[in-house]
């Protein structure tokens, strides 16, 4: 099954599960090419290539599912059952073995992780603020490649109070918002 028939068969699972339950804001499932899938699909244009991409609070599988299509190995981590339930469904129907489902809490699995990390890099889509992201995964030094709204110098600024870290900040192509890539976390 090629990219194009996995993303088709993405938005028919993600249309058909959300009748059902809240996976996304409702009035996103007319454009979930734009709204969802582009919108994740442009970190492909900053992650390193051989990165272990582990997806924080996955939900609907917004970016890790995206990017596991595109080639990615990814993790996805999500605490939620029905959302697991999910993730698990689209892992099926698409056949993506490069992608695993973690049904768990974030800090869980980060407690796990083993001190040399390797070419790991976190990713997430509408997950949590800045500063708790950082707490989550403040032990394993990764990089962290997040999509986060206009707010994100607020966001950054209050980060800044508690740790200390290098970043860049890439202007989404889909919205108002930012990717930024935090890396130097100390």
């Amino acid at each position: 099954m090629d990219n194009k028939v996995k993303f088709e068969q993405y938005a028919d699972t993600l249309r058909e599960w959300s009748a059902k339950m809240n996976l996304v804001a409702p009035s996103t499932l007319s454009d979930i090419e734009n709204r969802h899938f582009a919108d994740s699909a442009q970190l492909a244009d900053v992650l390193p290539p051989d990165a272990q991409i582990i997806d924080l609070g996955s939900g609907a599988g917004f970016p890790g599912v995206v990017l596991a299509i595109l080639g990615w190995h990814v993790t996805c981590i999500e605490s939620i059952g029905k959302k697991v339930a999910f993730l698990n469904a689209v892992k099926e129907r698409l056949d993506l073995q490069n992608l695993t489902i973690y049904h768990g809490r974030v800090e869980d699995f980060v407690k796990k992780m083993p001190a040399n990390t390797g070419n790991i890099v976190f990713t997430a889509r509408a997950f949590a603020p800045l500063i708790k992201i950082l707490d989550y995964v403040a032990k394993t030094k990764c990089r962290l490649f997040l999509l986060k709204g206009r707010e994100i110098s607020a966001e950054i600024a209050t980060a800044q109070t508690k740790y200390k870290f290098d970043y860049e900040l890439v202007k989404s192509r889909t919205g108002d918002g930012y990717i930024i890539i935090i890396k130097n976390f100390r």
